[in-house]
């Protein structure tokens, strides 16, 4: 009886196991079937700009302690050195994510100089400055929609390491102009000025190009509102957009842009990339104003939601959260707290936080000429009502431009916030991926393996890419039996002169642009010049037969 009571028992055993098995297994049958049906048509990367893992803890405990919309796919770690240096630039940092490839300190799209940090290959020969194909400009071949979304300037560091190529991210003319005739169809952020005449030592009017080229250039809110079109610049500050706290409204912000580049850029049934970047949460860092962080940093977090409900939505896009370095070495925890830190309540450090209602740039629009409201400001936007006569002075004597960095570090004191440098720094930052087939990075992954991630989830070639389009002009040229010459006569606008026979082609450097035996021709991208050599796209060197 008990040998038959233990075999009927084994059998239930085996029966239970078989039924939990096939359940496994069907479970995983459909999880990959639906990993398999999964298509992925568009990548949307948000870039919080300096930002550190004590900068997203700060701004989620402001916000009242609960998750963040970014929190939930935390899923890795991200190196961020440079190709010579531990601690990155913006315009290198940039470059790893858009190309796959580090640089140096102010390059944007090129290779650097060297690569001497450990673990690098040695550059190649020839390779020196040598311009590198972006994610954006592989989508673009692929003929999927294209934009990008800053708060900073449009052709600051970020946004221009995806659509331009120059070895000096201070080249804002250059840069510009590469991101015009390089055709992206979405542009949202600040930087009116630098595209007008009088803001530009070229001289040129790159909006009257832009609605020459069929954009629809957008300088109000309401213009921006109205926009239903396919193709726009919207340009709503001379130079950056302001702190979110301190946005009176009149300017749209990084939530409405991200869904209007959204609800533009998915009109292209071959899908889209999209690059936005909270570009100021790096700035008031700089300023170690912690203020700006939380500004920033949550509307940054508004419109990763926009992305990830577009995303969860509709199963088809990628979207990556990914800081490019960290930046002032912020700390919830300053030195007077070197002893009985774990006794000091959340509203020491909140209640300080909480009392301003401007960040230190918002603060200077309100004090009068000769600053003689200095008190009355302080205490009724930035909370602070027991000024030393010392900060006083400091907040009368800046100029109305530094203002965030004199008054971030009084209302960081008093909220017990530590800093450790006004710089960049040096470690890794937080990865964040939703794919909808969950093939994600995990671990710790260089930043150059943002850009390699997603050339593979778009189907696309950087390689290739960069072969398509950045081709060695006089090699090129010279191979097929033409001669080049350069006219370098106006220094803001050279123009390559290519002769065989009685054929003439001219290419207008840092555009698009070309006229091949008085016929004008567009170019698959821009023709570049790194300081040391220029390169062409692939058809600029097959006019010439």
């Amino acid at each position: 009886m008990k040998k038959r009571s233990l075999a009927l028992f084994m059998v239930l055993i085996l029966m239970i196991t078989s039924m939990n098995f096939i359940f496994a297994q069907e479970e995983q049958e459909v999880i990959l079937e639906v990993i398999q049906e999964a298509t992925i048509k568009n990548v949307i990367i948000l870039v919080p700009d300096g930002t550190r893992m004590d900068s997203i803890t700060l701004a989620r405990w402001y916000n009242g302690g609960g998750p963040l919309a970014m929190d939930e796919f935390a899923c890795g770690l991200v190196r961020t050195y440079n190709s010579d240096s531990p601690i990155a630039d913006s315009a290198p940092a940039a470059n790893a994510m858009a190309t796959g490839f580090k640089s140096k300190t102010g390059f944007i799209g090129v290779l650097p100089d060297e690569n001497s940090m450990p673990g690098l290959a040695p550059l190649a020969e020839g390779d020196k400055r040598r311009p590198v194909a972006s994610v954006l400009e592989a989508a673009q071949l692929a003929n999927k929609a294209t934009g990008l979304v800053a708060t900073s300037e449009v052709m600051h560091a970020t946004p221009a390491a995806f659509s331009s190529h120059y070895p000096d991210r201070s080249a804002y003319d250059i840069l510009s102009k590469h991101m015009v005739y390089n055709n992206v169809d979405v542009v949202f952020g600040g930087g009116y000025e630098f595209m007008m005449p009088e803001g530009r030592d070229d001289e040129e009017n790159m909006v009257s190009v832009l609605e020459a080229k069929g954009y629809e250039v957008l300088t109000s809110k309401e213009e921006f509102t109205s926009f239903d079109g396919d193709k726009a610049w919207g340009l709503f500050a001379d130079a950056s957009l302001p702190y979110d706290f301190d946005n009176n409204g009149s300017v749209p912000t990084l939530e409405a842009m991200t869904e209007k580049a959204i609800s533009t850029l998915s009109k292209d049934e071959d899908g889209f990339f999209l690059l936005v970047e909270g570009s100021k949460v790096d700035w008031a860092s700089h300023a170690n104003d912690p203020i700006g962080i939380i500004s920033d940093l949550l509307a940054f977090d508004k419109a990763v939601k926009v992305a990830l409900d577009y995303a969860k939505e509709n199963q088809d896009t990628v979207v990556i959260i990914v800081p490019d370095h960290g930046n002032g070495g912020i700390s919830i925890g300053n030195s007077s707290l070197n002893k009985g830190y774990d006794k000091e309540p959340l509203s020491s450090f909140l209640d300080p936080l909480k009392a301003a209602t401007l960040t230190g740039e918002g603060i200077a629009t309100k004090l009068n000429a000769d600053r003689s409201n200095i008190v009355e400001v302080m205490a009724t936007y930035y909370g602070i009502t027991d000024l030393t006569e010392v900060e006083i002075a400091a907040i009368k004597e800046v100029k109305l431009s530094s203002m965030n960095a004199t008054v971030g570090p009084m209302i960081s004191e008093r909220a017990k916030i530590g800093w450790t440098t006004t710089g960049h720094t040096g470690e890794d930052v937080v990865l964040f991926i939703y794919a909808p087939d969950q093939d994600r990075l995990t671990g710790v992954v260089e930043n150059t393996d943002i850009a390699l991630y997603i050339a593979r989830k778009l189907g696309v070639n950087l390689a290739e890419t960069t072969s398509a389009l950045f081709v060695p002009a006089r090699q090129g040229f010279e191979a097929k039996g033409a001669t080049v010459a350069w006219n370098g006569t106006d220094i803001n606008n050279p123009i390559i002169s290519v002769t065989k026979g009685e054929n003439l082609l001219e290419l207008f450097v840092h555009t698009n642009k070309a006229v091949y035996n008085g016929t004008d021709v567009e170019l698959n991208g821009v023709i570049v010049y790194n300081g040391i050599s220029t390169y062409v796209p692939q058809d600029a060197i097959d006019l010439i037969q």
